[in-house]
């Protein structure tokens, strides 16, 4: 007689716009888990509970059994219920899952090559765009609602996606072997590096304490959950504006810490200008952190003078730019002094075989729409090489 299997009792904390909450549901739909899920953006109980449970003001929060996951931890879920073992051959590896990633691999499926998508971020940096006003066939459309339309043509197709990160990449008897932090190895004829960008932090004391406990990277992720209370954004571009302008819907009071002047396009600056709730401190940085298990305040510092004052807070939002996600790479291809991935206008790197695409490159416009254009590039030149080979 067999042994009956004991499903696991598993309880997921999200909010609507996370896509770290989508990545977490996604992958425990793949492996057949059931699990309830909890908005605690709309429910406010909810919020407190997951905050007792895990300590963490961001989501996701997943209890597996009594376990507190916090965050998208694809090294413990796939411990918990994905596989280790080493995959077989395919015709191309994308590294990531942004605009980018997505766009060459359907390109690579509209050509009848085998592909896998290799990422823990499906929809990347434009998923933290509340609102993009410049991408052709819509007017207006949020990160989130056109990187779902992005992924929802990429599953028609048939391509494998593995919720999982590059730890390093070789190549190996004409191949190339890509290891994930979870230990997997994929191995495959050409790869595609669509990794994107990594989000730049404050450098302070004590920041790293905080994360998670008032600091955040994600705005649409996080911000439902700091509804009626104080919340600080600093930076100066786009992101920080229309972070901004969002969480002053949200939040009782917003404060802005511009580092110089604002970057932002009009079409935000004119909806920034008219909100009562928010006060603009431009030319200071954020010099301290306080609080004790949470962020409370922070100081923050006039450039010119050094005076310093304090500002009560229950979230700091962090929107000050990024960097190349290229640390994986170790002299694998040619960077530059940003240690973006130096492209020819093919997409193709230093690495014979070796292509990329995206924000990760040294591409000067960082859009969208070119980082799409630059994914389909990419994957036709490698289509050209594995032809040629």
């Amino acid at each position: 007689m067999e042994k009956a299997v004991t499903m696991p009792d598993v309880k997921v904390y999200s909010t609507k716009q996370c896509q770290y909450c989508r990545l977490l549901k996604a992958f425990l739909d793949k492996k057949g888990i059931k699990y309830q899920n909890i908005d605690v953006g709309e429910d406010i109980e909810a919020a407190k509970e997951m905050v007792e449970l895990s300590g963490q003001y961001a989501v996701p929060v997943t209890v597996i059994d009594g376990e507190v996951i916090v965050g998208y931890d694809v090294r413990r879920l796939n411990e918990l219920f994905g596989d280790t073992g080493e995959k077989g051959e395919i015709d191309i590896i994308i590294l990531g899952g942004g605009p980018a990633g997505l766009t060459a691999a359907a390109y690579a499926a509209r050509k009848l090559l085998r592909c896998m998508i290799i990422t823990e971020d499906i929809g990347g940096q434009a998923l933290e765009s509340w609102a993009i006003e410049n991408y052709m066939g819509f007017r207006i459309i949020s990160g989130s609602d056109l990187m779902q339309k992005f992924e929802e043509q990429v599953r028609n197709e048939d391509i494998e996606i593995e919720i999982d990160r590059a730890k390093s990449i070789e190549e190996s008897n004409g191949k190339f072997v890509t290891t994930t932090v979870s230990g997997q190895k994929f191995e495959g004829k050409s790869v595609i590096i669509a990794t994107g960008v990594k989000p730049r932090w404050l450098g302070i004391k004590d920041e790293e304490k905080y994360i998670g406990h008032g600091i955040s990277i994600c705005s649409t992720c996080d911000g439902p959950l700091f509804r009626n209370k104080i919340v600080t954004i600093v930076g100066g571009g786009n992101y920080a504006v229309t972070t901004a302008i969002e969480m002053s819907k949200l939040a009782t009071h917003v404060n802005l810490i511009v580092r110089s002047k604002i970057r932002a396009d009009e079409v935000y600056t004119s909806q920034y200008e008219g909100l009562e709730n928010v006060s603009t401190y431009k030319n200071y940085t954020v010099s301290a952190l306080e609080g004790d298990n949470m962020l409370k305040a922070v100081t923050i510092k006039e450039r010119d003078t050094g005076e310093e004052s304090k500002l009560e807070t229950d979230g700091l939002f962090l929107a000050i730019g990024h960097d190349a996600n290229t640390g994986f790479l170790e002299g694998f291809v040619d960077l530059n002094e940003n240690g973006e991935i130096i492209i020819d206008n093919n997409g193709r790197t230093s690495h014979n075989g070796v292509f990329a695409a995206g924000d990760v490159t040294d591409t000067e416009s960082k859009q969208v729409i070119i980082a799409s254009g630059e994914g389909a590039k990419a994957a036709l030149s490698a289509y050209s090489f594995l032809v040629n080979k």
